[in-house]
């Protein structure tokens, strides 16, 4: 019985410099990921969004590796969110259950797979944490609308805010190709559905849906609140536009009895 473990450690990570800071036989390399062979039968996996993998490694190689990461992304302390898959060779044999994949062969390819579906599981839970407080904070403006007919945030606060949800939108759409099938499942069905079992077994879709829906939500709130700003804007240049005409008109009516 193998396991993988997947941890996220930093917002970003640089794949080139974790090149260079591991030197381990790379089976994969792109700007994105970095696949490697860390050893006989052990894997680490690296992926650009600040998740790393790790294949049959034992607790100690696991640290030591993740604290080299750290310190590369000037980013200090523990792994806050982490998920654990058991993996089981039976020759001939392929099955994917709640917290079990069973393979037919000890093979690179199929033991990526368990590690990138494992990976986009704990981004997703990380993306999720994010979007929930960003709806939160949102809810908190909506609440004192209803309350007192007015919002509590200014016109640089409240760009700052969309620019943050607009970034982790982009951040989602760019790190977590979930819709996409990787290459190597293109032309071997085995890989295909094992990829599409694992899938399903941590529920990536509906949870990648349910985070855009979320952030689509926070964005119509906050361009509901942009009208309403600008349309406070607006009416206030509108008065000073007219207290400056009735300054204009009092001046002349003055001058004009001085004379």
């Amino acid at each position: 019985m193998y396991k993988v473990v997947a941890f996220h450690i930093a917002s970003s990570l640089n794949i080139r410099q974790c090149k260079s800071l591991l030197p381990l036989e790379i089976l994969y390399s792109d700007s994105e990921e970095l696949y490697l062979k860390n050893g006989d039968k052990k894997f680490v996996y690296i992926f650009q969004y600040g998740l790393v993998s790790f294949f049959n490694h034992s607790e100690k190689e696991m640290q030591r590796i993740l604290y080299s990461l750290r310190e590369l992304s000037k980013e200090g302390g523990s792994p806050q969110l982490t998920e654990t898959m058991q993996v089981e060779i039976i020759e001939g044999h392929q099955e994917v259950a709640f917290d079990k994949v069973v393979l037919p062969n000890f093979d690179s390819d199929f033991i990526r797979l368990v590690m990138l579906n494992t990976s986009h599981s704990v981004a997703l839970d990380r993306y999720s944490l994010i979007s929930e407080e960003l709806l939160g904070e949102t809810n908190e403006h909506t609440k004192y609308l209803e309350q007192h007919g007015r919002l509590n945030i200014s016109g640089i606060k409240l760009k700052r805010f969309i620019g943050k949800v607009l970034n982790i939108k982009n951040q989602i759409t760019e790190n977590l190709y979930i819709f996409d099938e990787p290459d190597s499942t293109w032309e071997n069905e085995s890989l295909n559905k094992l990829n599409v079992a694992l899938k399903q077994t941590f529920d990536l879709k509906n949870r990648y849906r349910n985070i855009h829906e979320r952030i689509e939500i926070i964005k119509e709130n906050l361009g509901l609140f942009k009208d309403i700003l600008d349309h406070r804007e607006s009416s206030r240049l509108e008065w000073i536009i007219i207290i400056l005409i009735l300054v204009e008109v009092l001046d002349l009516f003055v001058l004009r009895l001085i004379r």
